[in-house]
C-alpha cells in the first residue's frame, strides 16, 4: 500500500538529487524495472550502468537523469527510507503506485500529486484515512498542501 504524508516531514529525504548521486548503485539503474522507468519517464535507453541513452542530452551518466525518476529509483531501493515525491511530475504517479503494489512505501508530499482516474489504495498518513479516488483524496490532501 501507499502511504502519503502531505506537508512537512522532517525525517523525509528532501534534496532527492544530492541523495541519489552519492547513494546509488550500478545495479539499481540496469535493473529491469528501472530502465523501463528511466524509458517511460525520460525517453532515455540504458547502455550500460554507466551511460544512459537521452534523446535530449545525448550519452549522459545516472546522475543526470531527471528528479522524477531518480526519486523513483531510490523508492525502489531504499524501502527504508521516506522520499520527497514532489520532485516528480504527474508521469511519475503510476509508477509511485506500481512500486506501492508489491510492498509498503511511504512517501512525502508537498503538492497535490494526479494519481489518475483509476482506483488505488493509498493511506493519508496524516488523518489515517485510506481513499481510493482523486475524488477521495483531494478534499484531504487539500487540507495540508
Amino acid at each position: 500500500m501507499l502511504n502519503i504524508y502531505y506537508g512537512n516531514m522532517p525525517e523525509a529525504i528532501f534534496n532527492t538529487s544530492v541523495y541519489f548521486k552519492n547513494a546509488y548503485e550500478d545495479t539499481w539503474i540496469t535493473d529491469p524495472v528501472a530502465r523501463e522507468m528511466i524509458l517511460d519517464i525520460d525517453k532515455s535507453v540504458v547502455l550500460d550502468s554507466a551511460v544512459i541513452d537521452s534523446p535530449v542530452m545525448g550519452k549522459i551518466a545516472p546522475v543526470s537523469l531527471s528528479g522524477g525518476v531518480k526519486t523513483l529509483i531510490l523508492m525502489k531501493n531504499e524501502r527504508s527510507r521516506v522520499f520527497n515525491a514532489s520532485t516528480c511530475g504527474d508521469n511519475c504517479a503510476r509508477w509511485i503506485l506500481k512500486l506501492a503494489e508489491t510492498d509498503e512505501l511511504t512517501i512525502n508530499l508537498r503538492h497535490l500529486m494526479d494519481f489518475g482516474e483509476k482506483t488505488f489504495d493509498i493511506r493519508i498518513m496524516n488523518t489515517g484515512q485510506i481513499v481510493h479516488s482523486m475524488k477521495e483524496l483531494v478534499p484531504i490532501a487539500g487540507l495540508y498542501v
